[in-house]
């Protein structure tokens, strides 16, 4: 039997939980579209993600190491990749929608400006109450390259950061906010003891006692922890003990990671970086690529646009060439 779209959204409505989301259910996209023959809309919306520019550009933006000597440390990419198998892993086994859990991982980090959080710090300067990768990456997709995604795929970009305190719209959207987190602390801490950063005995003991040593056992443990409690809850959460022992260690990653003083010479030079090239662009509105030039959006707009989309080497070679003082 050929396994077409019809086909899918039949077996969707046979195994499926009660609370997943069904392709055939969805709230839909802005422009209808004929139904594609092969591929459910959320299918249709991860191949989409995939084959994007903007996801293309996430092999040269940071993660948490700025460029980074070693060919084995995170990139935002290899994060996205992370996130939607372990989002992929959790949806599965609650039954839940996976295709949409895994487009929404592919399309959440998309919008994430050169130099990771840091440069996010830097674009909020210039704006009213802060600057978010996550409404970035929703704009992206919604206007600078418009690929007529579902609602609920936009909607669990959108909601994907804790700090947002907002709930998506669908379970499988709330799945990416544990994944995300699940996958950057694991794959960060790896990154740090790789770099010297931290060794394994660092690490808080209460952490190691919960979740076992940092790496696979991380992931392995939290995701079983917010794969049983969903299942008792019938909502997508985490066993409180252990999600108390995740806050802890991302504190901790935050105090000797993340923000650790010996970086901050090299955060201060990204958020340069990042305002120089938004200042200059502001005075030279014109070289601001067409493509990112949208009658409907103010200058500040489209040049945050321009700035945000860049990966870290263009910024850097940018900058050199707008600020560096020629000899020659």
């Amino acid at each position: 039997v050929l396994r077409t779209r019809a086909v899918a959204e039949e077996r969707e409505e046979q195994i499926l939980a009660p609370g997943a989301q069904r392709s055939a259910s969805t709230r839909g996209r802005v422009v209808d579209e004929s139904l594609d023959p092969w591929r459910t809309p959320f299918e249709r919306d991860h191949d989409r993600i995939l084959h994007s520019k903007a996801f293309r550009r996430l092999k040269h933006k940071t993660q948490v190491f700025m460029n980074p000597e070693g060919d084995h440390f995170v990139t935002r990419m290899t994060h996205t990749l992370q996130v939607t198998q372990i989002g992929g892993a959790i949806a599965r086994a609650l039954s839940l929608n996976v295709p949409l859990a895994e487009a929404v991982c592919m399309g959440h980090d998309v919008g994430h400006s050169p130099f990771g959080h840091t440069g996010e710090e830097a674009l909020s300067e210039f704006v009213e109450g802060e600057w978010r990768h996550s409404e970035q990456s929703v704009r992206i997709y919604e206007v600078l390259e418009p690929l007529n995604l579902t609602f609920e795929v936009l909607d669990g970009i959108r909601t994907h950061p804790w700090k947002v305190g907002e709930q998506a719209a669908t379970h499988e959207g709330n799945v990416v906010k544990f994944a995300d987190r699940i996958a950057y602390l694991a794959h960060d801490a790896q990154d740090a003891m790789r770099a010297g950063v931290l060794s394994a005995a660092d690490f808080p003991g209460d952490v190691v006692h919960s979740f076992g040593e940092p790496g696979r056992q991380w992931v392995a443990t939290m995701v079983q922890a917010v794969i049983d409690e969903s299942y008792r809850q019938k909502t997508i959460t985490m066993e409180p003990a252990l999600l108390e022992q995740m806050h802890t260690l991302r504190s901790f990653m935050f105090e000797r990671v993340y923000l650790r003083a010996e970086a901050e010479t090299q955060r201060r030079r990204a958020r340069q970086v990042v305002r120089d090239l938004v200042t200059y662009y502001l005075e030279h509105p014109d070289d601001v690529p067409a493509s990112y030039r949208h009658d409907e959006a103010d200058e500040l707009i489209q040049v945050i646009d321009y700035v945000a989309g860049m990966t870290d080497r263009f910024a850097i070679r940018r900058h050199d060439e707008l600020f560096r003082p020629r000899l020659f």
